[in-house]
């Protein structure tokens, strides 16, 4: 009994020590976890996320900086955050990781790079005496939210699935890499020709084409050479009409002066014969 009491002390002591060790009985980390459905939280509120993958050295050794900095943060009124890039290929489109780990600094929806020192200390000293302010923020055209990082976020996934699919074809179902290659094709040819009947559908609701209507051939002005003569036979047709027109009203005055005549001369002969008669 002696020798078991012994034995249980040290047990005891060993026991209450891990008990006391911060993080030994798992403590719950005060990093949260962004992903592509939550990450919208973003916009709210002032974040410090770490873009990482388990397998990148650097990411390893900043993980020990980043829990301690997350338990400030409930004091600097700051939320921390971390994405595995390697499972959120949407969030790592739309903000363009090409280097591990990247950190961003987010304060109601505006977006900054962090690029200082990777310490809790830094970290710290970053929030708490706002040097955020002197960094610029990303452009609104290249903000998570924009049409284009939205565009970006989805080609990301489009690859995840293809490079998925490829995989499963090849490996799971045992097919040769030409058919996965050629069944990719068609679907892509596919793709193109719904995509384009669709524009042109929406381009045919918002701008209908209109009828042609036949073209008016333009009437040629004669040149200079040509116009001279027709103007001459124009003006010699114009003083013929006007020489006709004048012969015309002299017969007609000749005509007149003859009736005005052969009247006078009836007048003059009529009593004379009325008086023989007599």
């Amino acid at each position: 009994m002696a020798h078991l009491g012994r034995l249980l002390v040290p047990l005891a002591a060993l026991a209450l020590l891990l008990w006391a060790v911060p993080g030994a009985h798992g403590r719950r980390s005060n990093v949260r976890v962004l992903t592509d459905e939550n990450w919208t939280s973003l916009l709210e509120g002032e974040w410090m996320i770490e873009f990482y993958a388990p397998w990148c050295p650097a990411c390893q050794n900043l993980q020990p900086e980043w829990e301690s900095f997350a338990e400030w943060g409930e004091d600097l009124e700051v939320k921390v955050a971390k994405v595995d890039v390697t499972e959120q290929t949407g969030l790592s489109g739309r903000f363009i990781i090409t280097a591990l780990p990247s950190i961003y600094h987010c304060k109601d929806g505006e977006f900054r790079r962090y690029l200082g020192p990777r310490t809790k200390k830094d970290f710290i000293n970053f929030i708490s005496e706002k040097e955020w302010k002197s960094v610029e923020p990303v452009s609104s055209w290249f903000g998570p939210s924009s049409v284009l990082m939205t565009t970006m976020s989805a080609l990301f996934q489009l690859s995840v699935f293809i490079r998925t699919s490829h995989s499963y074809l090849v490996h799971d179902l045992g097919f040769p890499a030409w058919i996965s290659y050629l069944v990719f094709a068609f679907a892509t040819v596919l793709s193109g020709l719904m995509l384009g009947l669709f524009l042109i559908f929406v381009a045919d609701c918002f701008c209908p084409s209109k009828r042609r209507r036949p073209q008016q051939q333009p009437t040629r002005k004669p040149s200079p050479e040509v116009s001279q003569p027709l103007k001459k036979v124009e003006e010699e047709r114009e003083a013929d009409e006007e020489d006709a027109s004048e012969e015309g009203t002299e017969n007609k005055e000749g005509a007149s002066q003859d009736t005005l005549e052969s009247s006078i001369r009836q007048r003059c002969v009529g009593p004379p014969l009325a008086t023989e008669k007599s």
